[in-house]
């Protein structure tokens, strides 16, 4: 089993944030889409920890835009959930940053459809298709990562919570980089359940430790 990392998305509220950083976590979203009920209107506050990667979640944003957000907020990571083409990912790559590319899975989703990205992102992410851009809660069938065909590295996402954590776990494949937390753990938009979170990091450290034995 690989050490899967885990990304918490959706933060925004100061408390709810220094709560979250005390858990181990690698990566903590934060969504700059006016439209997502997570929107981060206000910024981030300048609290997270150096061993905790940000990421900004965009959609369909320009270069400018998500590269004064990066300057703002020291950004390290950014992550493009709409319909960006591969040179806004070579962009934003030759100027140091981690790409994360989504993409909405269905069973109809082409998989070569990825493949002029190939060059230009560190990973994608694969979530449930829908037209809000993420956030939907609801998991699609994680079968059809089995027709995944490229090496690039991915995060699961898209309605992955207590129920079906070990679930997502067993997926035998050694590109399964990080699973994406979000609105499975949320009291309400961008609130998390930091008890509930932390039940979910400790069954993934349970199984992990498992599958190596």
């Amino acid at each position: 089993m690989n050490n899967i990392k885990i990304k918490v998305c959706g933060m925004r509220d100061v408390e709810n944030i220094k709560q979250l950083i005390e858990l181990p976590i690698a990566y903590i979203g934060f969504i700059f889409y006016s439209k997502s009920p997570r929107f981060v209107q206000e910024g981030i506050p300048p609290i997270v920890p150096d061993g905790v990667e940000k990421v900004g979640v965009f959609v369909n944003e320009t270069f400018t835009v998500i590269m004064d957000k990066v300057k703002s907020y020291q950004l390290q990571t950014v992550q493009l959930h709409g319909n960006e083409p591969a040179t806004l990912c070579a962009a934003l790559k030759a100027e140091g940053l981690t790409v994360i590319k989504a993409f909405g899975i269905d069973e109809t989703f082409d998989w070569t459809s990825l493949a002029s990205y190939l060059d230009d992102v560190d990973f994608f992410l694969f979530d449930t298709k829908s037209t809000q851009h993420g956030g939907t809660g609801q998991s699609f069938s994680w079968s059809e990562l089995a027709h995944y065909p490229y090496a690039t590295p991915y995060f699961l996402s898209g309605g992955l919570g207590l129920e079906n954590i070990k679930e997502a776990l067993k997926i035998n494949d050694s590109r399964l980089y990080a699973l994406d937390l979000n609105s499975r753990f949320e009291e309400q938009p961008a609130v998390k359940n930091i008890h509930t979170l932390t039940q979910a990091l400790s069954i993934i450290q349970h199984e992990q430790v498992s599958g190596r034995q």
